[in-house]
């Protein structure tokens, strides 16, 4: 296996990573307090599924938050250069982190503690949205020719690294502290170490350079006045089909982890230590179809492989839903590992499909809108669909949603087949 390229580049590619992990971390300790504790804590209802619901809306606002950091990012990443944007979209992101440990509870101060919950998750989805498009064009950008794929793979697995970080500190509180202190203060915890987790991703950042597909650019002519205009204007088809394209990652990935937990925890009633476990190994799988579709698409092509993930991706929807009701530890693993690694499959390539659907005056905005309008169908409905078709048919019914997002993303891949 040749290595010479990673170990030329592994600034670079240590960059895009370690901000990439940082992000998810910050964005996936939310999902897991929402999941855990947020409910009872910010939304006091009589019913526990009401609870349950305003916690994962509180989660989803932050899908809707990240394509308009996408066109704010994705403006200024086009207009003057990817390193100083995804800078600043680290900061915001942590910034609002952060702040959420330290935030009263809905007993302390009643209506504003949700409020604000609010207001600080937009921030985080306001942040995410310039991060991962700038993450992958750091990384697309300065790759050699026939390495796009495996660069732009690099990004991704900052995904399951974050996950990790955030599940295994979940895990250690849970093991470490009783549910009433979890409850009182110990959830505020992986929200302050966040702090360290940005500090560490900022001073990578900012020793790196510009990339030099940006800067050929700039020497070639003057930046585009308004990137998402011009994106709008002469970019539109491939903005839908990349849209459509990224709604199975995000729906295999939050199904199989903020909404399994939750579900699992409360509903199904199997032991959070455990299930925190059992996710934890799980995860390995996605980092390992990330690394096998990053390989495979410089061997054939990403559309090519993202088309057989969508086609898993549909397989899985209906064995899912069985596997988390099983109350068997094996099956659910089985199912969480399976739904996971095919999550990698149509995660892995989407560094340099995405990028590669657009011209490098409108790539930054490009790539930004279409991953982040994609998580509003894929991810933010992800648990609430997901919680009513359980409430309505039970937990088998549960992974229809993940056979739908992945006919979706089969539709956009062929909007721009032979394309990309």
């Amino acid at each position: 296996m040749d290595l010479a390229p990673y170990r030329k580049h592994r600034r670079i590619l240590t960059a895009s990573l370690v901000g990439t992990a940082v992000e998810f971390y910050d964005f996936y300790i939310y999902g897991t307090a929402a999941a855990l504790v947020f409910g009872p804590l910010f939304f006091p209802s009589e019913s526990p599924s009401a609870q349950l619901m305003l916690s994962f809306m509180s989660f989803g606002l932050a899908f809707f938050a990240r394509p308009v950091g996408a066109v704010v990012f994705g403006h200024y990443g086009d207009r003057i250069g990817r390193k100083s944007t995804l800078v600043a979209s680290l900061m915001l992101m942590g910034v609002s982190t952060l702040l959420i440990a330290f935030l009263p509870t809905y007993a302390m101060v009643g209506w504003v503690a949700p409020l604000l919950l609010c207001i600080l998750r937009f921030g985080q989805g306001f942040g995410l949205g310039g991060e991962w498009g700038g993450a992958a064009l750091l990384a697309v950008e300065n790759a050699p020719p026939g390495w796009r794929a495996r660069f732009g793979m690099v990004p991704q697995l900052g995904a399951p690294v974050g996950f990790i970080a955030a599940n295994g500190l979940f895990l250690i509180l849970g093991l470490w502290l009783s549910d009433d202190d979890f409850a009182a203060w110990g959830w505020r915890i992986p929200f302050l170490l966040s702090a360290v987790l940005v500090g560490l991703g900022l001073w990578v950042r900012l020793k790196i350079g510009e990339t030099p597909d940006f800067a050929e650019a700039l020497e070639q002519d003057r930046p585009v006045g308004v990137p998402i205009g011009e994106l709008l204007k002469r970019h539109l088809l491939p903005t839908l089909a990349g849209t459509f394209a990224v709604v199975a990652c995000f729906a295999i990935f939050y199904l199989s982890t903020s909404f399994a937990l939750a579900h699992g925890t409360t509903t199904l009633g199997y032991p959070k230590e455990q299930f925190l476990l059992i996710q934890l190994g799980a995860i390995l799988f996605m980092a390992a179809g990330i690394v096998v579709a990053g390989y495979w698409s410089d061997a054939v092509s990403a559309q090519s492989v993202l088309t057989w993930g969508c086609g898993a991706t549909i397989l899985i929807g209906f064995l899912f839903g069985p596997a988390l009701a099983s109350q068997s530890w094996g099956l659910v693993f089985a199912g969480l590992a399976s739904a996971l690694f095919v999550m990698g499959l149509v995660y892995g390539p989407l560094g340099a499909w995405l990028t590669g659907l657009f011209p490098v005056e409108v790539r930054y905005t490009g790539a930004s809108m279409t991953f982040n309008a994609g998580g509003i169908l894929g991810g933010a409905a992800a648990p609430i669909v997901a919680q009513a078709l359980g409430d309505w048919r039970g937990t088998a019914a549960v992974g229809l949603y993940l056979a739908l997002a992945g006919v979706v993303s089969w539709f956009g891949l062929l909007m721009v087949r032979g394309r990309a």
